[in-house]
């Protein structure tokens, strides 16, 4: 008599052998011998093999459009970290002109004087060089058509002189940083006479 159970431990061992190589395997992969044929498995990986292609090429797109955007950023905040400084140094210059503006004649002719008055010159001249290299420069105002992106209107004067709209006084100077605006000069605006 042939002792049927004698195969029994080995085709457990084989069962528990190959359920441990399933682990991990997808269900709907895995072949139970129900009717899936090859083919449908070969499609279903296909698919999925398209499918994980596809998100890998939109987060490589995604990963570089987010470096795009960081190194914009960090060139923006290299070519505008001075903004705060700059607007800041602009009362400085206002009052060094403004000084100099008001410096009377006689004071300016005065041996006494003469060399004092050279040295605020040359300091503004100075502070003008320094501006130019870093970007800052002046806006242009007087005789120009207002632009609300670079002036501030700040009152009407009537003039037969000039066209409604034009600047013909300028309070204070504006200036841009690079592209950007600094400070909008503050001017008087022509208007028709009354």
């Amino acid at each position: 008599m042939i002792d049927e159970n004698k195969d029994e431990p080995q085709t457990k061992a084989v069962d528990e052998e190959l359920a441990r190589e399933m682990e991990g395997v997808p269900e709907h992969l895995r072949d139970d011998g129900e009717g899936e044929s090859l083919a449908d498995a070969l499609g279903k990986l296909k698919d999925d093999l398209e499918a994980a292609m596809q998100d890998v090429l939109y987060a490589r797109a995604e990963t570089q459009n987010v470096r795009r955007r960081l190194e914009k950023e960090i060139q923006d905040a290299r070519s505008y970290a001075a903004t705060g400084f700059a607007r800041d140094i602009l009362s400085v210059a206002d009052n060094l002109s403004r000084a100099l503006d008001h410096i009377p004649e006689e004071l300016r002719e005065s041996e006494k004087s003469k060399n004092f008055i050279a040295g605020i010159e040359a300091t503004q001249r100075e502070l003008e060089k320094v501006f130019t290299q870093n970007g800052i420069t002046r806006i242009a105002s007087t005789g120009m058509p207002l632009d609300p992106n670079q002036h501030q209107a700040m009152m009407e004067i009537p003039s037969a002189d000039h066209e409604p709209g034009t600047i013909v006084q300028e309070m204070q100077a504006g200036y841009m940083l690079k592209d950007r605006l600094l400070r909008p000069a503050m001017v008087g605006v022509a208007k028709k006479p009354d």
